[in-house]
C-alpha cells in the first residue's frame, strides 16, 4: 500500500480541505492496520457488531443489503479512497454487508482511532463528515434512479457518476474507466434484470454513447450521456477545498 500522503483518501479529502502536515500525519496513522482481502468473501456480514471500519486503498467492494429470500439489493460501490462502514461502526451495528469485488488492500480502522483523530484534528473530521455526507447524496441519487428514470438514463447516470468518483482519486476521466462490475452487479444495483441490463448497454453503444465490454466503460459521447441522463454533477461537489 502506499504511504496514506499519496492515498486516494488523501486525494479525495483534500477536494474538500487543505490538508495540514499534522493531519497528514494523522491520516497516516488511520492507514497502519493494513489488509488483503479476497474477491468474494464478506469483509463484514449485516447485522455484525464489533466490527472495524476500513478505508479502501485498493480494489471495488459493494454494500448490499440482504432480503429473507436471499435475494440482494447493491446499496452502492466503494472505490479506492472510500471509507467501508463508517456509520456502522459508530452505530455499533452493521446495517449491510460488505463483499470485495475483485482482491483488494484496506486499512483497518477501529472506533477508537477515529474518535482519537477527530479529537486531534477537527478540520479532518470535518473533511470525514464532508465525504460521509457525499456518500449519502449519492445513495439519494440512486433511489431518485430506481424510482424515477427510465433504464437507459438510469444507467447513463450510475456510468457518470462512477467516473465522476474515480476521476477524484486519479483514476477515472471523462474518456473512461477500468471497471470489474459484471452486468448481474449492475442489474443488482439498478433494479433491472440482467437481460434488461445487456439490452440497455447495447442500446447506448449502439447510440454511440458509451461502450462496456472487456472490463473497461468508454465514454463516446461524453456531453451526450450526460444530457441523457440530466447528470448535475453538483452533488459529489468536487470543485475545490473549502476549507484552506
Amino acid at each position: 500500500m502506499r504511504s496514506a500522503e499519496h492515498s486516494p483518501l488523501t486525494r479525495k479529502l483534500s477536494a474538500f480541505v487543505a490538508l495540514s502536515e499534522v493531519e497528514l500525519a494523522v491520516l497516516e496513522r488511520l492507514h497502519e492496520r493494513r489488509r488483503s482481502f479476497v474477491a468474494g468473501r464478506d469483509m463484514v456480514h449485516q447485522g455484525q457488531s464489533a466490527q472495524a471500519a476500513y478505508i479502501l486503498s485498493s480494489g471495488w467492494v459493494c454494500s448490499y443489503k440482504l432480503q429473507a429470500d436471499g435475494t440482494r439489493q447493491i446499496v452502492d460501490f466503494q472505490v479506492p479512497g472510500d471509507f467501508l462502514g463508517l456509520r456502522s461502526v459508530l452505530l455499533r451495528t452493521s446495517d449491510h454487508s460488505f463483499e470485495p469485488i475483485v482482491d483488494i488492500e484496506a486499512a483497518e480502522v477501529l472506533a477508537s482511532d477515529l474518535i482519537d483523530a477527530f479529537a486531534r484534528t477537527p478540520r479532518l473530521a470535518t473533511a470525514i463528515l464532508w465525504a460521509a455526507s457525499r456518500d449519502e447524496a449519492m445513495v439519494v441519487e440512486h433511489l431518485v434512479g430506481i424510482g424515477r428514470r427510465d433504464a437507459d438514463a438510469r444507467m447513463a447516470h450510475f456510468l457518470l457518476e462512477l467516473g465522476s468518483r474515480l476521476a477524484l482519486v486519479g483514476i477515472g476521466s471523462k474518456e473512461g474507466f477500468d471497471c470489474p462490475l459484471t452486468q448481474y452487479h449492475l442489474a443488482d444495483t439498478l433494479g433491472l434484470s440482467a437481460v434488461h441490463v445487456n439490452r440497455v448497454l447495447r442500446q447506448l453503444r449502439e447510440s454511440g454513447l458509451v461502450t462496456f465490454r472487456d472490463g473497461r466503460v468508454t465514454f463516446h459521447d461524453y456531453g451526450g450521456l450526460v444530457e441523457l441522463a440530466e447528470f448535475d454533477p453538483e452533488y459529489l461537489d468536487q470543485t475545490g477545498p473549502l476549507l484552506k
